[in-house]
């Protein structure tokens, strides 16, 4: 199932009809942007887009790929199922694949992506076809690379260098800034480093095979390496080599990377940002990247990720890779936990399916829940469900909650906890109530309602849905 590269991701794509190549001419701006929210507004079966021909550029350079996992078949394909598999199912396979962690890795030499160098009179502006994604982005952004640093604190344990995704803009020709978040691990990299007064040394790789973009989204503990992680994911020993400027170890199948280093101390303005709450980001001062090197294929292919109202590429790309390690980290204290689905705006809301043991166990999970790494800057508002009901089929969800949940007995609210800035709603900024709707059927000892006689299904459902299946196919 490893794919080698974005290249050949791409090729898979294709051959499953699951790519439009577009040769007409477009002007970056707002041609790319509209093309791929307009992918996501009429189909949830999208295809990637590859644009050839872009204004500025000769025919066949500057190409941008964008859209790559916008859609459900695009995911499965990742990794590596039938482009129908269902989400659920999707679900399991992922979760399944998480417990052979830690994947192998095999350490390369030659990448394609050091076919060309440069260390002198760098210009990201001539070397990417860079354009707004939203109307009011206050300029061009970097937002689906996998950005690479270490612990200096702890540089010779592999588990703890980072990789990760973190929007970036582009402030000048050879300098960028980037949102960090404190709870993030490229931002206690950096505490770490301006604490003993140093630079943070940072490698950018842009252009990646699907594997690691999702897993470099993915909130893994401190100690856990991205890596070994993707390689557990695909299945196969994961492809590394050695960046050599900062000495990082970075994706062999990149298509750029950019070597520089965070200057300790320095912020300036970063933002406003079309974000995946839907909303536009604020502007605030942020951490700044010097460049010193920039390392490419030739004819690189630039590729790029949307935001903005859900659903677009980000929710499916986040989608999985959220779910399932809170669903790991929950199923560890409660093996009852059958199903985690927070896809919604990156498990702000999530639904979580559990056996009951006894009345009042279904709050008491999501109480966990919000605990654990993720849950601490998101699930602000969980729904509880039983586990016969799937939580990632909303109309199984609504039913539960329509008559399970009792609005005086089943919500449990939080006052004051933390949430991710970026949210909107919270007041102030990183702060919110979170909330429990507990659908599930109560249970001793909690004795109230009419719920004894459930409609199940007709014998022989299960077979049935295998036939019609087939028969759609």
């Amino acid at each position: 199932m490893a794919y080698a590269d974005l290249r050949d991701f791409l090729a898979a794509l294709d051959r499953e009809g699951q790519l439009l190549t577009y040769s007409e001419p477009v002007a970056p701006e707002p041609d790319i942007g509209a093309a791929a929210r307009a992918t996501a507004n009429i189909t949830d079966r999208g295809p990637a887009l590859l644009f050839g021909n872009i204004n500025g550029y000769e025919p066949g350079k500057g190409r941008v790929a964008i859209n790559v996992v916008g859609s459900w078949p695009n995911h499965a394909l990742l990794l590596g199922l039938d482009k129908d598999t269902s989400v659920k199912d999707q679900f399991f396979e992922f979760a399944g694949r998480w417990d052979a962690f830690p994947g192998p890795i095999v350490r390369r030499e030659d990448a394609p992506w050091k076919e060309v160098t440069l260390t002198e009179d760098i210009d990201l502006f001539q070397l990417l076809p860079l354009f707004r994604l939203n109307t009011y982005d206050v300029g061009c952004y970097i937002d689906k690379a996998v950005v690479i640093s270490r612990d200096p604190d702890d540089p010779d344990d592999f588990g703890k260098q980072n990789v990760g995704i973190y929007r970036i803009q582009v402030k000048d020709k050879d300098r960028l800034g980037i949102q960090p978040l404190a709870a993030h691990d490229l931002g206690l990299h950096l505490q770490h480093a301006e604490e003993r007064g140093e630079n943070l040394p940072v490698a950018i790789a842009l252009g990646n095979e699907p594997v690691i973009t999702t897993v470099g989204g993915m909130p893994l503990a401190y100690d856990r390496s991205e890596y070994e992680m993707a390689a557990a994911i695909q299945g196969a020993p994961y492809p590394i080599t050695t960046a050599p400027v900062t000495g990082l170890d970075v994706p062999y199948g990149s298509e750029v990377v950019i070597e520089g280093e965070i200057i300790a101390g320095e912020r300036e303005i970063e933002g406003p940002f079309g974000e995946f709450t839907g909303h536009y980001s604020g502007a605030k001062r942020q951490p700044v990247i010097r460049i010193h090197q920039v390392s490419h294929r030739r004819n690189p292919i630039f590729e790029h990720l949307y935001l903005g109202m859900p659903w677009t590429e980000m929710d499916y790309t986040l989608a999985l890779n959220t779910s399932v390690p809170l669903y790991r980290q929950l199923k560890t204290a409660f093996p009852e936990v059958t199903a985690v689905n927070a896809m919604y705006t990156q498990g702000l809301l999530g639904i979580i399916s559990v056996k009951q043991r006894f009345g009042g166990f279904a709050k008491a999970v999501g109480m966990r829940a919000m605990t654990l790494p993720h849950g601490l800057a998101y699930c602000k508002v969980l729904i509880m469900v039983d586990d016969d009901v799937d939580p990632f089929n909303l109309a199984q969800v609504m039913w539960a909650l329509s008559v399970h949940y009792h609005p005086l007995h089943d919500t449990v609210t939080v006052p004051n906890l933390s949430v991710l800035a970026l949210d909107p709603s919270s007041d102030p900024a990183g702060i919110t109530h979170k909330v429990i709707l507990d659908a599930t059927t109560p249970i001793a000892p909690e004795e109230r309602g009419h719920y004894s006689q459930v409609v199940g299904n007709p014998e022989r459902t299960a077979d049935w849905e295998n036939i019609v299946k087939g028969l759609l196919k």
